[in-house]
């Protein structure tokens, strides 16, 4: 049998993923909403996520915010991380933001996206 990552990242898309997958260090499984998720795939999710380290880590405009009210509501024990509204988008936030919003969330990052800042 597989050993699952303790940890678990839910994003809204792919381009998201691969952004975050960059940055971390250790090994967390990352999982795409595609922007929205029936109610169906949530208990499903919720199901194969009992017991694991899951955060949410949207967009900062309306739809992200709907996501992360939904998870909220039906899987409260997730953690929520948070970008800067000025970004809007995880996919347009600079890899040393999302790099400092994860190891807040005691996720191991490259160190090389700490503190970097790019014009």
């Amino acid at each position: 049998m597989m050993e699952l990552d303790e940890k678990v990242i839910i994003v809204e898309g792919t381009t998201d993923k691969r952004k975050v997958r960059d940055i971390i260090k250790e090994p967390i499984q990352i999982i795409c909403t595609n922007g929205t998720i029936s109610i169906t795939k949530m208990d499903e999710l919720i199901d194969e996520l009992f017991e694991r380290d899951v955060y949410i880590l949207v967009d900062a405009d309306d739809a992200g915010e709907k996501l992360r009210k939904q998870f909220k509501r039906e899987f409260p024990e997730a953690g929520h991380l948070y970008i800067d509204r000025m970004y809007k988008e995880v996919a347009a936030a600079p890899e040393y933001h999302l790099a400092s919003i994860l190891i807040g969330a005691n996720i191991d990052v490259h160190k090389e996206y700490l503190g970097k800042r790019m014009i």
